[in-house]
């Protein structure tokens, strides 16, 4: 018997009463705030994933309903990203007063943002909602979900611990909600226009829709991580790192290096290297046959994205080389662009290895690469020359250049670099982004400036345009 679907009415309706609820308990937390509440708040929301007992549970049931990445990779990475967003927060300043400079005669106060809306991907569906509901909670704010399809039951257990931890504190339920099941394109539309701020990760088409809904939204772009290794690097390092990186949950992370550009005079040794450390570089026959079977109709085969290596080999019916100890495989790139699926992000444990003559092509190719899919994102580079990682962040539409490190584990923010902790990397104006940071709880706050008068400094007209006129008068 078919169920007669719901009117749009009423799933509107729905959202805007969890909206309703949302800034209700938004206004209740913010009165009479102090630091120690939000803080308290937010800190309650990841001990809710980070208890060990918990984080396995809803690891395994994300891996269990999504079919995306291994359970022990998504342990570690839950833990490690809710602790380092927590070693972000800690000593920041969120509540009241945050700045007050007597130079310029200007207080900032911090004021939250009120309601976020927030859509998750299913390739994170634990890591990134807590995130993000951490984030919010930071600064004063109420945050509904909305999560993808298959990340509905797993959204509603991490829930379920975030308000049992909330009940040991006396908080509002309504502080943290989600769009319940079932999840639709009118539910997370309507939500995206009734918040007062939208995060968005996950697809392109999810980020436009947000951009377009008449709402603020921070959105992220895609990613097409490319990395360079040159003549200079350390190659049985850069070898172990590539791997470590590309095959972490099963390549989930949109900072898993979807290409590699080795220069001419290391290649076939860096090959050699990969293969020890478990990348199989397939011949032409294999690679094609892969590359068929990946790339369906103009979608990834889901058969193949974010699933064991082994699983991979059966599905493209490969011949492999050492399968039993091969960890990832590789494919040669034959090109660059919509005819040329290799170049773009994959998604899987698949990575494209294209060779350069010299730096200079290596760079060009790089480059090329980003800007056929993934500008804005990141790029990677293995070398003993600072100079080069300079030049790349100096010529190359990217926002972040990862030197001599395992691209997923550094791109997102790591204990050993400067970068916040996040699962959201904006793209800036080339990927089509508001931001070109890591996503983090200062976007998340509303500052007021109390403005007072100072000393007079207005300049002559002389002391601006003075070196001005010395040049134009030549």
């Amino acid at each position: 018997m078919s169920v007669a679907p719901v009117p749009l009415e009423d799933e509107e309706a729905l959202v805007d009463e969890l909206v309703a609820r949302a800034r209700a308990a938004q206004q209740k937390f913010e009165t009479g705030a102090d630091q120690a509440r939000y803080d308290n708040a937010a800190l309650a929301a990841a001990w809710a994933l980070m208890e060990p007992a918990r984080n396995k549970e809803l690891a395994t049931m994300a891996v269990e309903t999504t079919g995306l990445g291994n359970i022990e990779d998504k342990i570690i990475k839950n833990h490690r990203k809710t602790l380092g967003v927590l070693r972000d927060i800690r000593d920041s300043k969120t509540h009241g007063i945050i700045s007050d400079d007597p130079a310029t005669g200007i207080t900032q106060i911090a004021r939250p943002v009120g309601v976020v809306g927030a859509v998750v991907p299913s390739t994170n569906p634990v890591a990134t909602p807590t995130n993000n509901v951490v984030n919010a909670l930071k600064c004063g704010n109420a945050i509904i979900l909305s999560p993808s399809p298959k990340g509905v039951a797993v959204c509603e257990k991490l829930l379920s611990y975030i308000h049992a931890e909330f009940d040991r504190i006396g908080l509002d339920h309504d502080l943290v909600q989600m769009i319940p099941a079932p999840v639709s394109k009118i539910k997370a539309q309507r939500l995206m226009e009734a918040v007062d701020l939208l995060v968005v990760t996950g697809s392109q088409n999810n980020v436009h829709r947000a951009y377009s809904s008449g709402t603020p939204a921070i959105g992220v772009g895609a990613g097409n991580v490319t990395v360079i290794i040159d003549e200079t690097a350390n190659l049985s390092d850069a070898a172990a790192k590539i791997t470590a990186s590309k095959t972490f949950d099963n390549a989930t992370s949109c900072s898993a290096e979807n290409a590699l550009v080795v220069v001419d005079a290391v290649y076939d040794e860096f090959v050699r290297e990969l293969h020890k450390a478990g990348g199989r570089l397939l011949d032409s026959g294999n690679g094609e046959k892969l590359k068929q079977a990946l790339f369906q109709n103009g979608h990834l085969n889901r058969h193949i994205i974010a699933r064991d290596v082994d699983q991979v080999i059966d599905v493209a019916e490969l011949e492999v080389e050492d399968a039993e100890s091969a960890r990832f495989l590789l494919i040669e790139g034959q090109g660059i662009g919509p005819d040329f699926p290799e170049s773009g992000e994959k998604l899987s444990l698949v990575t494209t290895i294209y060779r350069a003559g010299d730096f200079a092509e290596a760079k060009q190719t790089a480059g090329r690469i980003l800007s056929h899919q993934g500008a804005g994102h990141s790029i990677g580079i293995h070398t003993n020359d600072d100079e080069r990682a300079l030049m790349l962040g100096r010529e190359i539409p990217t926002c972040r250049v990862i030197v001599n490190q395992a691209h997923t584990f550094a791109t997102g923010g790591s204990f050993d670099n400067g970068m916040p902790f996040s699962l959201s990397m904006g793209c800036g104006s080339w990927g089509g982004n508001s931001i070109d940071e890591n996503f983090n709880h200062q976007h998340l706050m509303n500052i007021t400036k109390v403005i007072r008068t100072i000393p007079v400094n207005e300049p002559s007209v002389e002391s601006i345009f003075d070196d001005y006129w010395k040049v134009s008068n030549q």
